[in-house]
């Protein structure tokens, strides 16, 4: 809703009028007082899920008006001047409603029609941020519950259950308030998951030098009992997520868990490969979100390294050497490659030439909460010119006007 009570208008005309051997020319200062607007937007979901506004309502008056006349005929019209003045306030009344409902219907709507609902985020991922319902609107704030689930792309209708916590927000200390679930990460590694992005291979240069030896030192009594061509063979180390990863949120911080195989293999040339050991890692990932502009970025760290045999205890024990080296490798060769990805971040649902500002992100029991303060950073006017369709003026014929005359 919008009020606004007894303001006032100043309006400048220039006239000019030639009629045969008659001239008139001059101008007119005018001034609107006692002027009353009353207006609201009805917000709704639309097909796609994006927030739109479905409809303006509107009340307008002017109590009064004066008029300054100057020019050829001023006391022509100075004599006039009340009946002319009652018909600009008459005029200015029908005027007001119309340019509301076009600002509203046509022009706030092609702002939001540069919220993104459904985009990708890389070749392999999307996310989908289209609106469940209708937006709520209370007395102090203004509702939306969206989707917010990631999807691989080549599953245009893939769909993930939600068994998160409902998030609360509460804090009203910032503009705006976004609350991620843990469903929002979970959905996330889901489809790294199943487009095939959670594994990686590293063959021969590509193994650190020293795990090269070590890898080598400690199974070199499979080895040697090879055959002679495939002893030097480039050696081979491949991580594979088994499960998609999950994402736990308390107030003490955020954790990601990964259970992942790590096959150790040689590679002759032109031969198949020779497998040497297989074992199960568990590691346990701490992450911490920050929102920068629009994006929101994530930075890991590992935290906790396991490594066992699904074969036998023995050889469990047998594989304490490697836990230290492989932790290393991790922290050195993969957490890098993770991080350079998560901190480029993914786009949160705002209009064009809108920014985040002051953030603050405040972890609770199975969600979290990304407060922040909104900047524009493009001039409004600029971001619906440039977005608005080039007929919307010739297609979007308001109601007959409501204004109280």
């Amino acid at each position: 809703m919008l009020q606004i009570t007894n303001a006032s208008l100043g309006l400048r005309f220039r006239r000019q009028l030639l009629y045969w051997v008659f001239y008139d020319g001059g101008y007119i200062n005018a001034s609107a007082e006692g002027v009353s607007i009353s207006t609201g937007l009805e917000l709704s979901r639309d097909p796609t899920g994006r927030m739109k506004v479905s409809n303006v309502s509107c009340q307008a008056s002017v109590s009064r008006m004066h008029a300054a006349f100057g020019g050829t005929f001023r006391k022509v019209y100075d004599f006039l001047s009340t009946f002319i003045t009652s018909g600009m306030r008459f005029l200015l009344n029908q005027q007001i409603c119309p340019v509301l409902y076009h600002a509203g219907m046509v022009l706030l709507n092609s702002l939001l029609d540069t919220v993104p609902v459904r985009s990708s985020v890389d070749e392999l991922v999307g996310i989908d941020y289209s609106l469940l319902k209708d937006p709520v609107a209370s007395t102090s704030n203004l509702d939306m519950d969206f989707r917010g689930a990631f999807f691989p792309l080549a599953e245009g209708n893939w769909s993930f259950p939600n068994r998160a916590v409902e998030p609360q927000l509460q804090e009203e200390e910032r503009m705006v308030y976004v609350a991620f679930s843990e469903f929002f990460f979970d959905s996330a590694m889901e489809s790294y998951f199943w487009a095939g992005a959670l594994q990686l291979s590293l063959v021969g240069d590509k193994v650190p030098h020293d795990l090269d030896m070590l890898l080598r030192a400690t199974y070199f009594g499979s080895i040697v009992l090879l055959s002679p061509a495939v002893i030097d063979s480039p050696l081979k180390l491949e991580l594979r997520v088994l499960a998609p990863p999950r994402c736990t949120i308390k107030p003490s911080g955020t954790t990601i868990s990964v259970t992942a195989s790590v096959t150790i293999a040689l590679v002759p040339p032109d031969q198949p490969e020779v497998q040497l050991s297989s074992m199960i890692m568990d590691a346990r990932l701490s992450a911490k979100m920050a929102l920068r502009g629009k994006a929101l970025r994530t930075q890991l760290d590992l935290r906790r390294f396991r490594i066992y045999s699904n074969q036998s205890a023995l050889e469990s024990l047998a594989l304490i050497p490697l836990q230290a080296p492989l932790k290393t490798m991790l922290q050195i060769g993969v957490m890098p490659m993770l991080n350079e990805r998560t901190w480029r971040g993914v786009q949160i649902p705002l209009p064009e030439g809108i920014n985040f500002v002051r953030e603050v992100v405040t972890n609770h029991a199975g969600f979290l909460t990304v407060g922040a303060d909104l900047h524009f950073a493009k001039g409004l006017r600029e971001v619906i010119e440039k977005n608005r369709p080039i007929d919307a003026r010739a297609s979007s014929a308001p109601p007959p006007s409501t204004a109280a005359v």
